[in-house]
Protein backbone atom coordinates (compact mmCIF):
# COMPACT_ATOMS: atom_id res chain seq x y z
CA UNK A 1 0.00 0.00 0.00
CA UNK A 2 1.13 3.43 -0.85
CA UNK A 3 2.21 6.18 1.84
CA UNK A 4 -0.63 8.16 0.27
CA UNK A 5 -3.21 5.32 0.69
CA UNK A 6 -2.24 5.05 4.33
CA UNK A 7 -2.51 9.17 5.01
CA UNK A 8 -5.90 8.99 3.30
CA UNK A 9 -6.89 6.20 5.64
CA UNK A 10 -5.81 8.18 8.65
CA UNK A 11 -7.46 11.26 7.71
CA UNK A 12 -11.13 9.03 6.90
CA UNK A 13 -10.66 7.31 10.46
CA UNK A 14 -9.65 11.26 12.42
CA UNK A 15 -12.69 12.32 10.09
CA UNK A 16 -15.46 9.47 11.79
CA UNK A 17 -13.82 9.68 15.35
CA UNK A 18 -13.21 13.59 16.36
CA UNK A 19 -15.44 14.79 19.45
CA UNK A 20 -16.79 11.50 19.52
CA UNK A 21 -18.96 12.39 16.76
CA UNK A 22 -19.77 8.98 14.52
CA UNK A 23 -20.26 8.66 11.27
CA UNK A 24 -21.76 6.13 8.73
CA UNK A 25 -20.60 3.01 8.86
CA UNK A 26 -19.22 3.03 5.04
CA UNK A 27 -16.45 5.53 6.22
CA UNK A 28 -15.08 2.45 8.77
CA UNK A 29 -15.99 0.45 5.62
CA UNK A 30 -13.62 2.77 3.67
CA UNK A 31 -11.00 2.64 6.32
CA UNK A 32 -10.62 -1.68 6.44
CA UNK A 33 -10.57 -1.57 3.02
CA UNK A 34 -7.74 0.81 2.66
CA UNK A 35 -5.87 -1.28 5.41
CA UNK A 36 -6.08 -4.50 3.56
CA UNK A 37 -3.73 -6.41 2.12
CA UNK A 38 -1.51 -6.14 -1.42
CA UNK A 39 -3.98 -8.68 -2.64
CA UNK A 40 -7.09 -6.88 -2.29
CA UNK A 41 -5.59 -3.64 -3.42
CA UNK A 42 -4.69 -5.80 -7.05
CA UNK A 43 -8.11 -6.85 -7.22
CA UNK A 44 -9.86 -3.73 -6.67
CA UNK A 45 -7.81 -2.39 -9.06
CA UNK A 46 -8.31 -5.28 -11.92
CA UNK A 47 -12.28 -4.12 -11.40
CA UNK A 48 -11.77 -0.64 -11.74
CA UNK A 49 -9.38 -1.81 -15.23
CA UNK A 50 -12.68 -3.59 -16.29
CA UNK A 51 -15.03 -1.41 -15.45
CA UNK A 52 -12.81 1.71 -17.46
CA UNK A 53 -12.62 -0.71 -20.68
CA UNK A 54 -16.52 -0.82 -20.56
CA UNK A 55 -16.87 2.35 -19.78
CA UNK A 56 -14.45 3.49 -22.71
CA UNK A 57 -17.13 2.48 -24.79
CA UNK A 58 -19.68 5.17 -23.72
CA UNK A 59 -20.56 8.04 -24.60
CA UNK A 60 -18.18 10.70 -22.42
CA UNK A 61 -21.68 12.09 -20.54
CA UNK A 62 -20.78 9.54 -18.33
CA UNK A 63 -17.01 9.11 -17.64
CA UNK A 64 -16.89 11.66 -14.27
CA UNK A 65 -19.17 8.93 -12.65
CA UNK A 66 -16.63 6.38 -12.06
CA UNK A 67 -15.41 8.89 -9.40
CA UNK A 68 -13.85 6.74 -5.98
CA UNK A 69 -16.25 7.63 -3.31
CA UNK A 70 -13.84 6.68 -0.72
CA UNK A 71 -11.24 9.21 -1.86
CA UNK A 72 -13.15 12.45 -1.85
CA UNK A 73 -11.10 15.89 -1.40
CA UNK A 74 -10.30 16.95 2.05
CA UNK A 75 -13.01 19.39 1.75
CA UNK A 76 -15.60 17.01 0.70
CA UNK A 77 -15.30 14.61 3.51
CA UNK A 78 -14.98 18.26 6.48
CA UNK A 79 -18.00 19.64 5.07
CA UNK A 80 -19.58 16.40 4.81
CA UNK A 81 -18.92 15.83 8.46
CA UNK A 82 -20.11 18.98 9.35
CA UNK A 83 -23.29 18.72 7.87
CA UNK A 84 -24.01 15.30 9.75
CA UNK A 85 -23.45 17.43 12.85
CA UNK A 86 -25.83 20.19 11.78
CA UNK A 87 -28.06 18.13 10.82
CA UNK A 88 -27.55 16.20 14.19
CA UNK A 89 -27.96 18.98 16.15
CA UNK A 90 -24.16 18.95 17.21
CA UNK A 91 -24.00 22.87 15.88
CA UNK A 92 -27.20 24.92 17.78
CA UNK A 93 -28.28 27.79 15.16
CA UNK A 94 -26.41 30.52 15.63
CA UNK A 95 -23.11 28.95 16.72
CA UNK A 96 -20.08 30.15 15.68
CA UNK A 97 -17.91 27.90 13.42
CA UNK A 98 -14.24 29.02 13.76
CA UNK A 99 -12.12 27.83 10.81
CA UNK A 100 -8.57 27.49 13.27
CA UNK A 101 -10.31 25.16 15.54
CA UNK A 102 -12.18 22.79 12.74
CA UNK A 103 -8.84 22.69 11.29
CA UNK A 104 -7.14 21.09 14.28
CA UNK A 105 -9.86 19.23 14.98
CA UNK A 106 -9.93 17.75 11.95
CA UNK A 107 -5.90 17.21 11.09
CA UNK A 108 -5.76 20.14 7.99
CA UNK A 109 -4.99 23.29 7.17
CA UNK A 110 -7.47 26.49 7.49
CA UNK A 111 -8.07 26.28 3.74
CA UNK A 112 -10.22 22.95 2.98
CA UNK A 113 -12.10 24.05 6.10
CA UNK A 114 -12.91 27.56 4.47
CA UNK A 115 -13.87 25.55 1.56
CA UNK A 116 -16.25 23.45 3.12
CA UNK A 117 -18.12 26.24 4.59
CA UNK A 118 -18.07 28.33 1.62
CA UNK A 119 -20.32 24.98 0.16
CA UNK A 120 -22.37 25.18 2.91
CA UNK A 121 -23.03 28.98 3.00
CA UNK A 122 -23.96 28.33 -1.15
CA UNK A 123 -26.44 25.51 0.15
CA UNK A 124 -28.00 27.64 3.02
CA UNK A 125 -26.46 25.66 6.02
CA UNK A 126 -24.01 28.30 7.02
CA UNK A 127 -24.10 32.37 6.83
CA UNK A 128 -20.21 33.89 6.40
CA UNK A 129 -20.07 37.26 8.19
CA UNK A 130 -16.70 39.03 7.03
CA UNK A 131 -14.13 39.72 9.87
CA UNK A 132 -16.52 38.02 12.31
CA UNK A 133 -17.02 34.32 10.73
CA UNK A 134 -19.30 31.45 10.08
CA UNK A 135 -22.66 31.20 12.14
CA UNK A 136 -24.61 28.07 11.83
CA UNK A 137 -28.38 28.97 10.11
CA UNK A 138 -31.63 27.92 11.02
CA UNK A 139 -32.26 26.02 8.00
CA UNK A 140 -36.40 25.72 7.42
CA UNK A 141 -38.09 22.50 5.60
CA UNK A 142 -39.61 25.29 3.27
CA UNK A 143 -36.07 25.82 1.33
CA UNK A 144 -35.82 22.10 0.86
CA UNK A 145 -39.40 21.56 -0.35
CA UNK A 146 -38.29 24.30 -2.89
CA UNK A 147 -35.51 22.89 -4.37
CA UNK A 148 -37.30 19.61 -4.55
CA UNK A 149 -40.06 21.29 -6.76
CA UNK A 150 -37.67 23.46 -9.13
CA UNK A 151 -35.41 20.23 -9.55
CA UNK A 152 -38.32 18.15 -10.75
CA UNK A 153 -39.33 21.04 -13.09
CA UNK A 154 -35.99 20.83 -14.46
CA UNK A 155 -35.17 16.94 -14.72
CA UNK A 156 -38.19 16.47 -16.63
CA UNK A 157 -37.16 19.07 -18.61
CA UNK A 158 -34.16 17.58 -19.07
CA UNK A 159 -35.37 14.32 -19.51
CA UNK A 160 -37.53 15.50 -22.74
CA UNK A 161 -34.06 16.41 -23.94
CA UNK A 162 -32.02 13.08 -23.08
CA UNK A 163 -34.78 10.54 -23.80
CA UNK A 164 -33.42 10.32 -28.04
CA UNK A 165 -29.75 9.65 -26.36
CA UNK A 166 -30.99 7.42 -23.07
CA UNK A 167 -32.51 4.73 -25.06
CA UNK A 168 -29.84 4.26 -27.23
CA UNK A 169 -27.26 3.75 -24.22
CA UNK A 170 -29.55 3.26 -21.84
CA UNK A 171 -26.88 1.07 -19.77
CA UNK A 172 -25.31 4.98 -18.62
CA UNK A 173 -28.04 5.80 -16.07
CA UNK A 174 -28.74 1.14 -15.43
CA UNK A 175 -24.79 1.39 -14.09
CA UNK A 176 -25.67 3.51 -11.13
CA UNK A 177 -29.30 2.13 -10.32
CA UNK A 178 -27.22 -1.32 -9.87
CA UNK A 179 -24.65 0.30 -7.83
CA UNK A 180 -27.58 1.79 -5.27
CA UNK A 181 -29.07 -1.64 -5.04
CA UNK A 182 -25.54 -2.89 -4.22
CA UNK A 183 -24.58 -0.33 -1.98
CA UNK A 184 -27.98 -0.90 -0.54
CA UNK A 185 -27.51 -4.35 0.07
CA UNK A 186 -24.28 -3.83 1.71
CA UNK A 187 -25.63 -1.06 4.03
CA UNK A 188 -23.26 1.77 2.43
CA UNK A 189 -24.95 4.99 2.72
CA UNK A 190 -22.11 6.57 0.97
CA UNK A 191 -22.59 4.38 -2.40
CA UNK A 192 -26.20 5.22 -2.26
CA UNK A 193 -25.76 8.39 -1.98
CA UNK A 194 -22.85 8.79 -4.86
CA UNK A 195 -24.87 6.64 -7.47
CA UNK A 196 -28.34 8.28 -6.70
CA UNK A 197 -26.39 11.48 -7.49
CA UNK A 198 -25.19 10.11 -10.97
CA UNK A 199 -28.47 8.64 -11.96
CA UNK A 200 -29.82 11.69 -12.31
CA UNK A 201 -26.42 13.80 -13.24
CA UNK A 202 -25.59 11.32 -16.27
CA UNK A 203 -29.49 12.34 -17.48
CA UNK A 204 -28.83 16.11 -17.19
CA UNK A 205 -25.70 15.40 -19.23
CA UNK A 206 -27.58 13.19 -21.83
CA UNK A 207 -30.07 16.75 -22.30
CA UNK A 208 -27.16 18.76 -23.74
CA UNK A 209 -28.36 21.60 -22.39
CA UNK A 210 -25.48 23.34 -20.51
CA UNK A 211 -28.14 26.05 -19.23
CA UNK A 212 -30.27 23.39 -17.79
CA UNK A 213 -27.09 21.70 -16.17
CA UNK A 214 -25.82 24.33 -14.66
CA UNK A 215 -29.72 25.45 -12.82
CA UNK A 216 -29.56 22.20 -11.90
CA UNK A 217 -25.86 22.30 -10.27
CA UNK A 218 -26.59 25.43 -8.73
CA UNK A 219 -28.76 23.65 -6.14
CA UNK A 220 -26.48 22.09 -4.55
CA UNK A 221 -27.97 18.30 -5.22
CA UNK A 222 -25.46 16.83 -3.72
CA UNK A 223 -25.86 18.44 -0.39
CA UNK A 224 -29.90 18.34 -0.52
CA UNK A 225 -29.59 14.40 -1.18
CA UNK A 226 -27.04 13.57 1.69
CA UNK A 227 -29.32 15.95 3.91
CA UNK A 228 -32.63 14.05 2.70
CA UNK A 229 -30.81 10.72 3.08
CA UNK A 230 -29.18 11.25 6.68
CA UNK A 231 -32.70 10.97 8.23
CA UNK A 232 -33.45 8.33 11.04
CA UNK A 233 -34.96 4.87 9.26
CA UNK A 234 -34.08 6.14 5.72
CA UNK A 235 -34.61 2.52 4.22
CA UNK A 236 -31.77 2.27 1.30
CA UNK A 237 -33.16 -0.25 -0.46
CA UNK A 238 -36.21 2.04 -0.97
CA UNK A 239 -34.47 4.50 -2.36
CA UNK A 240 -32.87 2.60 -4.88
CA UNK A 241 -35.96 0.77 -5.95
CA UNK A 242 -37.50 4.39 -6.56
CA UNK A 243 -35.23 4.91 -9.42
CA UNK A 244 -36.36 1.31 -11.08
CA UNK A 245 -39.41 2.91 -12.69
CA UNK A 246 -37.82 5.42 -14.37
CA UNK A 247 -35.41 3.54 -15.77
CA UNK A 248 -38.27 0.82 -17.21
CA UNK A 249 -39.77 3.91 -18.92
CA UNK A 250 -36.15 5.01 -20.39
CA UNK A 251 -35.39 0.93 -21.46
CA UNK A 252 -39.08 1.46 -23.11
CA UNK A 253 -38.87 4.56 -24.81
CA UNK A 254 -41.45 6.14 -22.89
CA UNK A 255 -40.48 10.05 -23.25
CA UNK A 256 -44.51 10.93 -21.35
CA UNK A 257 -43.92 8.60 -18.93
CA UNK A 258 -40.80 9.18 -17.84
CA UNK A 259 -40.76 12.88 -17.97
CA UNK A 260 -43.72 12.40 -15.43
CA UNK A 261 -41.98 9.70 -13.36
CA UNK A 262 -38.58 12.01 -13.09
CA UNK A 263 -40.92 15.33 -12.08
CA UNK A 264 -43.07 12.60 -9.31
CA UNK A 265 -39.37 11.38 -8.32
CA UNK A 266 -38.86 14.66 -6.47
CA UNK A 267 -42.32 15.45 -5.40
CA UNK A 268 -41.73 11.94 -3.17
CA UNK A 269 -38.45 12.88 -2.12
CA UNK A 270 -40.12 16.55 -1.19
CA UNK A 271 -42.49 14.75 1.46
CA UNK A 272 -39.70 13.63 3.08
CA UNK A 273 -37.42 16.93 3.22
Amino acid sequence: MSPWSCCDAIIDYRLSTVNGVECCEARRNAWSRSVAGAGTLRHAHQRRSGRASLESQLPTVDRAASVDIDHHPISVRIRNALLERILGGHYAPGERLVELQLAREFGSSQAPVREALRDLETAGFVTIRPRRGSFVNDYHARTQHEIYHVRGALEEAAMRLAMPRLTRHPDMVAEHLEGMREAARSGDLEGVIHHSIWFHRVIMRAAGNELLLKMWESLHVEIHSRKTLLQPNIDMHAVAESHAPIFAAIVAGDVERACRLSREHQAYFELRA
